[in-house]
């Protein structure tokens, strides 16, 4: 199945750096984000970020919580996140931590695809599977 629709992220928490080193820095930080669309309810994310010297070089990995409802099914479920920016060239990878589903998403899998809009909005395509 194919969920979608825009969400909105708030809170941003970035901590004190916890190592720099030759000018690559790591951080922490906590976000939320509220879902809209096919996917309603809200999230905590808790990220670990890699700064580079170089413009648009670094990376995030981060897990994330959602609790909410998905086409009507309610529940919770588990992401992991996994993001690479090389130069501007970036990739990500959002997957159901699997066998993290509760209640009517017990059986979850899938992939969530996150864009950005030039505006600065957000919105997600998820294409998942659910045991019946």
């Amino acid at each position: 199945m194919i969920a979608k629709g825009p969400f909105d992220t708030a809170d941003w928490n970035a901590e004190p750096p916890f190592m720099e080193t030759d000018g690559v820095t790591f951080g922490r930080v906590t976000m939320t984000k509220t879902f809209h669309g096919d996917l309603t309810g809200t999230s905590v994310v808790h990220l670990t970020v890699v700064s580079t010297p170089v413009e648009d070089s670094g990376s995030y990995v981060a897990v994330e919580r959602v609790q909410g409802s998905l086409h009507g099914r309610t529940g919770a479920f588990a992401v992991q996140h996994n993001a690479v920016s090389d130069g501007g060239e970036q990739s990500l990878r959002v997957s159901v931590v699997p066998d993290s589903g509760t209640g009517e998403l017990h059986g979850l899998r899938g992939e969530m695809d996150i864009a950005i809009a030039p505006d600065g909005s957000h919105s997600y395509v998820f294409d998942y599977t659910l045991e019946a």
